[in-house]
């Protein structure tokens, strides 16, 4: 870190933002938007963005309380040890209260402003990925990804529900 990131602050903003996993985040919002695209009915602009706001929002949540969760293995691999948390650069309650606002905010928000069935798939979707996914499978098996990754397939489900305020086979 350089010391004129440090003086202005971007850092610490830097590292927030690498506890939602950016990454994982743009491919959450594609397959919810695809979602959206895809199912039958119309949707209103707003309303619509605010569906795609709150998946992210739901999706780096999950990924703020994994973090939180594997900082400790994460010092171990060379691909993860530089994070956020495993680096020092954040503390670990500010990983876990970030995620857990993020989560209820993305929920409470997704079933109030767009409908109650995309509210509660969100909520299944942060839920299986923090509690089966990150707590119950990723240290035990190396089929972890394998189970883990239905909490992937969820965003299309959601997109669609965005539109249709239903599930069916259709996503």
């Amino acid at each position: 870190t350089t010391a004129s990131q440090q003086s202005s602050g971007r850092q610490p903003l830097v590292d927030y933002a690498l506890l939602l996993k950016p990454r994982v985040m743009s491919l959450v919002l594609f397959t919810g938007f695809t979602g959206m695209l895809l199912a039958p009915g119309t949707i209103d602009i707003i309303t619509a963005a605010l569906a795609v706001v709150c998946i992210a929002v739901g999706a780096g949540a999950s990924g703020a309380i994994n973090m939180w969760y594997d900082r400790d293995i994460d010092q171990m691999m060379a691909r993860t040890m530089n994070r956020p948390l495993p680096a020092g650069r954040l503390k670990p309650p500010t990983a876990l209260w970030l995620g857990t606002v993020l989560s209820l905010l993305s929920v409470s928000v997704m079933t109030v402003w767009v409908n109650v069935t995309s509210g509660l798939l969100l909520a299944v979707t942060i839920a299986f990925y923090i509690f089966i996914y990150t707590i119950w499978l990723k240290r035990r098996t190396p089929q972890n990804i394998v189970i883990g990754g239905a909490s992937g397939a969820f965003p299309p489900m959601i997109g669609w529900a965005a539109v249709t305020n239903d599930i069916t086979i259709g996503p």
